[in-house]
């Protein structure tokens, strides 16, 4: 597996790291699906394994995956695989708070003494701001902010994060965090990050990056047929894209047209979809979910960065639709 220098942290994790949000289950949240179906702990458990034999040791999770499930999955593991081999990163910001807001310093402390005793370490290598929304005018950043140098000083959190779905909010605060990484959603499809303000300013500050759902929930993969519907609580029903037969269609021929592309590669279409983000952002990697082996044994085979040429191929590719 390809490693990349990960920003300032000066950690090298693989090009394609692990997600595992489809380890949470099934969830929902106000009514609103979060989770992800057809989860199933013993194949995710023997798909961190192989990962961890593959080479690809930077593990990405939450305390809101499952309500703790996915990080008390990974720390069932530390007998068989060696605490100290993993980069371990999670998150907080969507937990439960009788403070009205997720960001409160004590609800802050809670949540990541809760991650500490679910992941079984002392320890949490990389720690996220799950989301920018910092109350109104930011009022609960700089608190938070405080909260979270403290945890480094005492050893808890290693290295700190930022996230969000949108670049433009990870933007607006990241000079005020001053985190080691940024983790945004991004694929061929939904790129709001390539020339933005995020990206001039992980280039001047020497920032890691994360990039998430590289592969629209397996959307882009082109292996739908005919519109889908989940089972409840699974968060790819809020996405009209799998209900949308034309969208379907175009994605199947992107698939063909990539295999042409790349006849010699055992999985062109995955390489192409994460190629192209890795072309342009030598400090970053994937978060790819892998909750099965056959998952790991695809990932285990990319991460290379197209070149410029096959990645604007690729662009023009999925977003001539």
């Amino acid at each position: 597996m390809q490693k990349v220098r990960f920003g300032r942290t000066n950690v090298e994790v693989p090009a394609v790291s692990v997600g595992t949000w489809g380890h949470s289950g099934p969830k929902k949240v106000g009514g609103r699906p979060v989770g992800w179906s057809g989860s199933d702990d013993a194949a995710a458990t023997e798909a961190l394994l192989d990962a961890y034999r593959a080479g690809i040791t930077h593990w990405d999770t939450a305390d809101a995956y499952g309500d703790g499930r996915a990080e008390r999955l990974i720390g069932s593991l530390w007998e068989t695989v060696p605490r100290e081999d993993i980069f371990l990163a999670s998150k907080v910001g969507w937990g439960p708070s009788s403070y009205g807001h997720c960001y409160h310093p004590s609800q802050i402390r809670h949540q990541l003494d809760g991650s500490l005793r679910d992941l079984q370490s002392d320890h949490i290598d990389l720690y996220y701001f799950h989301h920018c929304d910092f109350g109104p005018n930011d009022q609960y950043l700089d608190d938070a902010v405080e909260v979270f140098r403290r945890c480094q000083e005492e050893g808890k959190v290693r290295h700190i994060g930022l996230s969000d779905w949108d670049s433009n909010k990870i933007a607006r605060v990241v000079d005020r965090v001053d985190p080691d990484v940024v983790q945004l959603y991004r694929n061929v499809t939904d790129d709001g990050y390539s020339g933005s303000d995020l990206e001039t300013r992980v280039q001047e500050h020497d920032l890691g990056v994360a990039f998430f759902s590289p592969i629209k929930h397996g959307l882009l993969l082109g292996n739908y047929t005919e519109p889908v519907e989940f089972d409840e609580g699974d968060h790819r029903n809020r996405n009209p894209g799998f209900r949308d037969a034309d969208l379907l269609a175009h994605l199947r021929y992107c698939r063909d047209e990539v295999g042409k592309r790349f006849p010699s590669h055992p999985q062109p279409v995955l390489h192409a979809l994460l190629g192209v983000l890795l072309e342009d952002s030598p400090a970053a990697c994937v978060l790819l979910g892998m909750r099965r082996p056959d998952h790991v044994a695809a990932a285990a085979t990319v991460g290379e960065p197209l070149s410029q040429e096959d990645a604007e191929w690729v662009r023009n590719l999925y977003q001539r639709r």
